[in-house]
């Protein structure tokens, strides 16, 4: 019976998790995980708040190219890609903006100050990524400022052995280049890893390039990326780590920030990101983690096309974090309380240049002292430089109704600060505004899940309402003929969204069975509130989505894996589309082969802007891993 009860515990685990398909092996991984969205270490089989997890076996599964095409196969993520192959794309939460999402990279904030158009210009391949984190619903207690709606938590790989890797891959549309005479498009990549441990040290060095002429006009791109990872672990009670990441990114822009006029725009954004931190058990009961990060960021924007300097711009920022966080253990519960600082500033021909400053601190208690019940509560004092103090509480509750009924409730606060595009840019396009105010929300959630040895089900509501939620309109009244109105961003006042979100995760025969199938469903409801007044056009406001539907389904059969992944969505200002994604592979010895076909069914979507995404696309590639 003991063993019996292991087992389901460990297939739960997985099959919670609603956008995940993974085989069996997965599991115990799963349930082993220790989730970086709290200091107080909470496992991923104990957390009370609805947490999705992408492993890395989703990952090598899925007929996806970017961390931004893995992540449209999240349950109430919205992922608007202005451009494909990882080029540029905004990352929302369950209706929320794109600048309410906090970005982190193994739990350090990332997010860019300039605008959070830059928040998925990430320093890391693919191939590094150990799992993606997505914390849902306000998590500014706690990650601070600028986690309104959730956050998404890239976990890189744990270094454990000694492994060589390498993955080509390559693909095309086949339809003609509109800027060639001859030719079609393509996109192709390669991504290379080296791991080294060695004693008390481990390393990880991984390199990612990737480069496409596009799917139409100007939208060819060309993106590198270098990441290192090196652990120096003395003990089992000290760890030393350390990493850097730096970024080259370019594309052609045609549409993404002023369509119809910017047909010849380009952009590169270069980003380097580097964070060193440590763990230290001094004592059974006590623990303290240090840790400093600098992300630096340039931005270079041609309106006109790189052929000549008018209309260009250039953007550099840089971001600055320390902090401590600590740990202390009682009979009776946990209590965790750290401290950190935060320092940004930017210099830049739209913008000018400004500095400011962010302190923050946090108390939180966790306990499980009553029988079936997990409570985890705690607050958050936040001070900004231009925005004054915030207190942001929360709480988490999970109860055992039965072995398989479980009950989870959470409630929290959250603040998103302008960012330094909303108060001072000055274009002809847009303007900022420097009177804003920062958005406070608060956001209830309550669920119930079911889980059997081969089946889960779970189901919540929310309820979010934000006060001075902060958008971008401009008044198309009478105006003179050739004459340019601006975009501009205000206050506009409340908006609340409830929500209704549901998984169903089923496996359909033995574990152990030569050919395995897994299934998985989920769908969310989103109803937003806003005011936006007659002749006032919203840029962001009315442009979630509505409804959102994600089906996966895999068989494994010995060798061979067949790996299907639909997704319909429907935004409340834009048709509604389906998108359907197969990969085929096979698996020989060390070296897998893959073959992808992308929007099977050759649909024309804009996902954000006036941006065409690609029609149908093929690949083919092969991955090999070498262990020494």
């Amino acid at each position: 019976m003991l063993n019996k009860k292991i087992a389901l515990t460990k297939l739960a685990i997985v099959l919670t998790v609603g956008a995940s398909y993974a085989q069996i092996r997965d599991t115990t991984a799963l349930n082993e995980v220790i989730i970086n969205q709290n200091r107080l270490q909470i496992p991923f089989s104990k957390q009370s708040k609805n947490i999705q997890i992408l492993t890395q076996e989703d990952i090598q599964r899925l007929p996806n190219r970017s961390i931004n095409e893995l992540l449209t196969n999240i349950p109430g993520v919205d992922v608007r890609q202005r451009g494909p192959f990882g080029s540029q794309a905004d990352v929302s939460i369950d209706g929320g903006s794109f600048e309410q999402t906090a970005i982190l990279l193994n739990g350090v904030k990332i997010t860019d100050p300039q605008t959070a158009h830059h928040n998925m210009n990430l320093p890391v391949p693919v191939e590094s990524i150990e799992r993606i984190e997505i914390i849902r619903g306000p998590a500014s207690r706690i990650f601070g400022i600028n986690a309104l709606t959730g956050a998404i938590n890239i976990v890189t790989k744990k270094i454990e052995s000694n492994q060589i890797s390498a993955q080509v891959y390559g693909g095309s549309s086949f339809k003609d280049n509109e800027q060639a005479s001859s030719g079609k498009y393509y996109g192709k990549g390669a991504q290379l890893g080296a791991q080294f441990k060695s004693g008390r040290t481990s390393h990880g060095l991984y390199f990612g390039h990737e480069d496409s002429n596009g799917q139409r006009y100007n939208t060819a791109s060309n993106n590198n990326k270098l990441y290192y990872d090196g652990t120096y672990q003395p003990n089992e009670s000290h760890q030393i780590k350390a990493n850097f990441g730096y970024i080259d990114n370019q594309f052609g822009a045609n549409g993404y920030y002023a369509a119809p006029t910017d047909k010849e725009a380009y952009e590169q954004v270069k980003t380097a990101f580097a964070s060193l931190q440590s763990k230290h058990q001094l004592s059974k009961d006590f623990s303290i983690s240090p840790r400093l990060s600098n992300r630096y960021n340039e931005d270079e924007y041609w309106y006109l096309g790189r052929q000549t300097s008018k209309g260009r711009s250039k953007h550099y920022s840089n971001v600055f974090g320390a902090e401590v966080n600590a740990a202390l253990e009682q009979h009776y519960g946990t209590f965790g309380l750290g401290l950190e600082s935060r320092f940004e500033r930017i210099n830049s021909t739209a913008i000018g240049s400004h500095n400011r400053e962010n302190y923050g601190g946090y108390l939180e208690f966790k306990t499980e002292a009553i029988a079936k019940l997990m409570v985890n509560a705690g607050a958050y004092v936040n001070y900004n430089s231009n925005f004054g103090w915030q207190v942001f509480p929360g709480l988490d509750l999970g109860y055992n109704i039965t072995e398989r009924w479980k009950f989870v409730l959470s409630a929290g606060s959250a603040q998103r600060i302008p960012s330094f595009t909303d108060l001072y840019t000055n274009q002809t396009a847009n303007i900022g505004n420097p009177e804003l105010t920062s958005e406070n929300a608060y956001q209830i959630e309550g669920g119930i899940k079911y889980l059997s040895n081969r089946m889960v089900a779970q189901a919540s509501y929310f309820h979010r309402n934000i006060n001075d939620f902060i958008d971008w309109q401009k008044n198309e009244g009478a105006v003179a003929e050739g004459t340019v109105i601006p975009w501009k961003p205000s206050n506009i006042g409340k908006n609340t969204v409830d929500g209704v979100n549901g998984s169903f995760r089923y496996q359909l025969n033995d574990p152990m069975a030569t050919t395995r199938y897994y299934t998985t469903i989920s769908y969310n409801y989103l109803n937003p509130t806003i005011k936006v007044e007659d002749g006032v056009r919203s840029k962001y406001a009315i442009e979630n989505l509505r409804h959102q539907v994600i089906l996966n389904f895999t068989v494994n059969h010995k060798n061979w894996m067949l790996t299907t992944a639909n997704r319909f969505n429907e935004r409340i200002s834009y048709k509604n589309y389906f998108i359907a994604d197969v990969r085929a592979s096979y698996q020989l010895i060390d070296l897998n082969i893959f073959a992808d076909i992308q929007n099977i069914f050759d649909k024309s979507y804009i996902e954000a802007a006036a941006v065409p995404m690609p029609g149908r696309w093929f690949s083919l590639g092969a991955k090999y891993k070498f262990s020494y």
